[in-house]
Order: C-alpha cells, then sequence, then structure tokens
C-alpha cells in the first residue's frame, strides 16, 4: 500500500484577500459578462463571498457595475467592469513606449525637436496648474498647492523648510525610464517650477543620478 504523506497546512498556498481582490479583477477583464454568479464559478467562491470582494473593490474605485440584459433579454443583470483605476493595475509599457517615440521624434525631426515636445507639455502643465497657484499669495502656500497637485500625478513630494530655506522634494518620479533617457524632462520641470511660482530655484539632487530624491532648493 502506498503511503501519500499529508501536506502541512502551512506548506499550503495561502489564499489572502487581497489575492483574491487580484484574481476577481483578472476575472473581470477576462469577462464578456462578468456577473456575481459568473465570477463566482470561476473562482470557486460562494456568490456571497464574491459579492463582499466586489463591494470592496467598487469601494477602492477600481470596479463599476452597469445593468445589463444578457444577449438583450431576459431580467437585467448587475454586470463588472474595469474602471480606470482598475485598468491601471495591470501592467502597462508606457514608458518603453514614451522612450521609443521620443527616440523616434529626435531621430525623424533632428536635433531640438525632443525640447520642443517637452517645452509644449511643459506649456500644458503650466496652464493646468498656474490658476491654482495663483490662488495663493505666499511662497509656502503656493508650495503646499504645488506638492498637493503633484502628489496626485506620483511625485510623492512635499515642501519643507530648514532654517528658513524652502525646499521641494520629489521622492517618486512617475516616468524614472524616461528621464533617464532624456535628461531634458528634467530641465523642462525645473524650468515649469521657476515659472510657477515666480522665484529662484535650483536642483541639488536628482532621482534619475541615483539619488534618494529630487530635491529643488527654491527661493
Amino acid at each position: 500500500m502506498t503511503v501519500v504523506a499529508a501536506i502541512p497546512a502551512a506548506s499550503l498556498p495561502e489564499r489572502t484577500p487581497e489575492r483574491t481582490k487580484d484574481k476577481l479583477l483578472e476575472a473581470v477583464k477576462e469577462c464578456d459578462c462578468a456577473t456575481a454568479q459568473t465570477l463566482a464559478d470561476k473562482l470557486g467562491l460562494s456568490v456571497p463571498a464574491i459579492r463582499r470582494h466586489l463591494q470592496d473593490l467598487q469601494d477602492a474605485g477600481h470596479l463599476d457595475v452597469r445593468s445589463e440584459k444578457p444577449g438583450g433579454r431576459g431580467r437585467p443583470q448587475h454586470v463588472y467592469v474595469l474602471t480606470e483605476a482598475g485598468e491601471a493595475t495591470f501592467p502597462k509599457a508606457y514608458a518603453s513606449l514614451c522612450v521609443d517615440v521620443l527616440r523616434h521624434v529626435d531621430t525623424l525631426f533632428g536635433e531640438g525637436a525632443v525640447m520642443r515636445v517637452l517645452d509644449a507639455r511643459q506649456l500644458d502643465l503650466y496652464e493646468l496648474l498656474a490658476p491654482l497657484l495663483s490662488q495663493h499669495g505666499d511662497l509656502g502656500s503656493k508650495l503646499e498647492a504645488l506638492t498637493e497637485a503633484l502628489c496626485q500625478h506620483g511625485y510623492a513630494a512635499r515642501a519643507y523648510q530648514e532654517r528658513g530655506q524652502w525646499y521641494l522634494s520629489q521622492r517618486n518620479c512617475p516616468a524614472p525610464a524616461v528621464a533617464k533617457a532624456f535628461p531634458e524632462l528634467c530641465q523642462t520641470e525645473l524650468s515649469l517650477y521657476r515659472e510657477l511660482l515666480g522665484v529662484p530655484i535650483s536642483r541639488e539632487s536628482r532621482l534619475s543620478c541615483g539619488a534618494a530624491e529630487c530635491r529643488y532648493k527654491v527661493g
């Protein structure tokens, strides 16, 4: 008789709520009609359990729900779809695409073409941010408004003072691959901050050069 050793419970893969939610997002992306029942069958969970996870994902802004009639007939069913935030949880290749596009711009249109593209982007950002900062008078308030806007775009920014001197710190670069391939991006960022704040600004460290932060001395 063959004896099969029992597998210790600790060695079994654990189905954590986070892992279940990841699987659930994948299932919604793959399904044409992602109802609670369809998703429960796909993941091997009960419908009540699936509904709890679906509600959590809705609360997090990753899923939306709409009412549809399957095949245009019968009673409407709740069908779950990914929101923009939900789509953003899946791997994207935006950075490599952006680098490739800028390299082709440089090759096809010659010296200075990349800088003209980045300058146009800087103008768009200025027109977006300038009205926000214009509502504030002093430098500290303007920096606070700027860091709030930067954090919304993934910069992990903060403003602080050391011995009366203002500094702007960015602990994350949303486009590190682009910044390394095209340092012009960092230069346009510096120019943008100077225009928005209306004071002298110098960069003391840069993430793309291996530092722990992009640190700007402001004023």
